[in-house]
């Protein structure tokens, strides 16, 4: 990705040093207005930053709980057998899965450090860990090159003078580099064309306007942020030609969940003839849903509601729904765009191909 001269971030998750080192993840929670970095050292601070979106985006957190597994597996004495390591694995991979329910590469990491344990079973526990940190380093490059991977794909669907549309984040700052959706605008910026990208807020947190309109516009990319609510009146304009968003968990049929508000955008998309376009690796897919009723939807807490930074917004005691993801049904939904390819039409068997091989 290419960055402005004087514009170098920090990585969203890095690890530092061997297996007595620690995790650093870029805090996203006070973007764009300071860059700061935290230092994670146990089990429980790395929940919490899942829990309270310091580290976001459904790539990212897989990465982070893998990393956090292996900060939980050496808490077993070096002298210990490797079966007391997967005890204490299993108990640690229960407590982050409980930090965000909705993001289905959380779960994915956190069962494939499980498996990975499980396999190496009669080492001894320092070599169980070392094999752990070894597994997890996997696990974030491989995101990165699955990211690359899904940009080269869908860079096709951007085509010269484009308007495109994106909500929410799902860029670098919600993986290892280069992002899922946005992931293709670097690659079409790459190639040289010229588009225009609408990033709307992305209520109630604003990850589209702290995160992903401070991202593109310092990697060079025309951005232009609008509200929520100003999207129809730009396809109806005649602004926008395509959508373009990330996702969390995908069901076996190609329902969607995103971040709330998909479901809204996808729906004016459809109206306007405008298509829509998913990026996600495979991992994102949990085809053990049939579909995406079946996916659970995660609820937050109503002061992100009733107010932000601090100041009350809404009256005392308002009564608040807070679900922070949507399901767009696969219908509304014209390919998705994994590291494998494009599926498209979105149905069941076109889906199995890609993502069982």
């Amino acid at each position: 990705m290419e960055m402005d001269a004087a514009y170098r971030r920090p990585p969203t998750v890095e690890w530092v040093g061997d297996i007595q080192g620690h995790m650093e993840i870029l805090d996203q929670r006070v973007l764009p207005g300071r860059v700061e970095v935290l230092r994670l050292n146990t089990v429980e601070e790395v929940w919490d930053a899942i829990k309270t979106l310091a580290v976001r985006g459904a790539p990212a957190i897989g990465v982070a709980a893998a990393y956090g597994m292996v900060i939980g597996a050496r808490k077993v004495g070096p002298s210990s057998q490797s079966a007391m390591v997967i005890e204490v694995l299993q108990e640690c991979g229960a407590y982050l899965k409980s930090s965000r329910p909705t993001a289905v590469n959380l779960e994915w990491a956190v069962d494939q450090m499980e498996r990975v344990a499980i396999s190496e079973r009669g080492v001894g526990a320092r070599q169980l860990v070392r094999r752990l940190l070894e597994e997890a380093r996997a696990i974030h490059a491989d995101d990165l090159e699955k990211c690359l991977a899904i940009g080269k794909h869908g860079a096709r669907f951007i085509e010269e003078g484009f308007g495109v549309l994106t909500h929410c984040n799902a860029g670098s700052l919600a993986t290892s580099d280069h992002g899922t959706a946005l992931s293709l605008m670097y690659e079409a910026q790459r190639l040289g064309r010229k588009f225009q990208v609408f990033a709307d807020e992305t209520r109630p947190l604003l990850q589209g306007a702290r995160l992903t309109a401070w991202e593109l516009s310092t990697a060079g990319v025309d951005t232009t942020l609008i509200c929520d609510n100003m999207a129809g009146l730009l396809m109806k304009q005649g602004k926008i030609q395509l959508v373009i968003v990330g996702a969390d968990r995908i069901a076996a049929n190609g329902d969607t969940a995103n971040k709330i508000g998909t479901y809204s955008v996808a729906t004016l998309a459809k109206a306007h003839g405008i298509p829509v376009v998913v990026a996600a690796p495979t991992n994102t897919f949990d085809l053990s849903l049939t579909h995406g009723g079946l996916i659970p939807i995660e609820e937050r807490a109503p002061e992100e509601v009733t107010g932000f930074g601090g100041v009350r917004t809404a009256p005392a005691g308002m009564k608040v729904y807070n679900p922070s993801f949507d399901v767009t049904p696969a219908g509304l939904i014209t390919a998705i765009v994994t590291e494998r390819g494009v599926i498209s039409p979105v149905e069941e068997q076109g889906i199995r191909r890609n993502v069982e091989g």
